[in-house]
């Protein structure tokens, strides 16, 4: 199904207009919340046709500052490069792909 795939900075344009779905995940090592949801969103790769884009925001800080996000972990969904919703904090699997699947089923693109 989908992949997760850790990225910079520097490849996050070509990330996101390279592939139809992608959530990236702005995160960082010391963030509890981060490591807790890191398993669902492997979870998630494996059941949906979606690119987990993870960006450690310590080492890379640039895409995370120009998107304004002041919180993590930042979850963005992307549809072909165009950034269509995004949320911040954790969440169970259960709420994670509620919210995967009504954002990928909308039509409103």
């Amino acid at each position: 199904m989908g992949e997760v795939r850790n990225i910079t900075d520097g490849e996050f344009n070509e990330t996101i207009n390279g592939n139809e779905w992608v959530i990236v995940d702005f995160w960082a090592p010391w963030c509890a919340p981060c490591k807790a949801i890191g398993p669902v969103l492997e979870a998630v790769a494996a059941e949906r046709e979606v690119l987990i884009a993870k960006v450690d925001t310590d080492t890379n800080p640039s895409t995370a500052g120009q998107l304004g996000v002041r919180s993590i972990p930042a979850l963005f969904i992307y549809r072909n490069g165009a950034m269509v919703s995004n949320k911040t904090g954790g969440m169970p699997k259960p709420k994670l792909l509620a919210w995967i699947d009504e954002v990928m089923s909308a039509d409103d693109f």
